[in-house]
């Protein structure tokens, strides 16, 4: 009868250890998914201009804040998708970029692209090697531009700081007839040391005039009525 006692004792037991692993596993995954969205609430609002909205956030480990960038734009996303993957243009609507070029096109929709951004003096140049992909969720049509920084393509230059540490990601939502919301986050460590007035005057007018510059860009006729056979408008 005590051994029964005892048997059934130990039975229970390891039910209920089963049972909180079990819990502790739900626990855990609901955290999980939960975290991006609480990522989400930490963004705050910097800046805000004719409709665009700048947004930085503290990331952890990293001295440099991460950027959000949102706006509304009357374009196709064909023909934002144009403009982002021309990245021969890219100095004449990206903030402070000296040059860009292509390095490597893998297809219509995959490219490694190298761009120098010039700084004012006495700060020194900084370049970097970007593999941009471009993929569309074929329900919500949603575009996705990923952009992160590379190595090995490009052998690192005299005199120009070399940027390892960096991540751009273009969200592209048609919410209409020729009217997109657009979502840029990035972040990037420039290395080196940089001077705190020229890191924040890239923080908040950079973004700014980037966007800016996009919807001028989409009025010229190289992207006016271009379609693309990647991308669903």
């Amino acid at each position: 009868m005590l051994k029964n006692k005892k048997k059934k004792k130990a039975i229970n037991k390891f039910k209920n250890i089963k049972e909180m692993k079990k819990i502790l596993i739900i626990a855990l995954l609901f955290v999980f998914k939960l975290s991006p969205l609480l990522a989400q609430s930490d963004w705050k609002l910097s800046t805000e201009k004719e409709g665009i909205k700048v947004y930085t956030c503290q990331v952890p480990n990293s001295k440099v804040k991460a950027i959000k960038v949102d706006a509304g734009f009357n374009a196709t996303a064909s023909q934002f998708v144009a403009l982002i993957m021309d990245v021969n243009s890219a100095p004449e609507w990206v903030y402070h970029v000296k040059s860009s070029a292509v390095v490597k096109q893998v297809s219509a929709s995959e490219l490694y692209y190298y761009t120098e951004v010039n700084l004012p003096w006495p700060s020194t140049n900084r370049d970097f090697v970007v593999h941009l992909t471009v993929s569309q969720n074929p329900d919500t049509k949603v575009v996705t531009i990923d952009g992160p920084a590379v190595q090995g393509l490009v052998p690192v230059k005299k005199g120009i700081v070399r940027v390892t540490d960096s991540n751009g990601k273009w969200t592209i939502t048609p919410v209409g007839a020729d009217e997109l919301k657009v979502e840029y986050t990035i972040h990037v460590d420039p290395g080196g040391s940089l001077p705190s007035w020229l890191v924040n005057m890239f923080a908040t007018q950079g973004p700014v005039k980037i966007f800016e510059g996009i919807k001028v860009e989409l009025q010229k006729r190289n992207y006016k009525n271009i379609e693309l056979a990647y991308v669903e408008n």
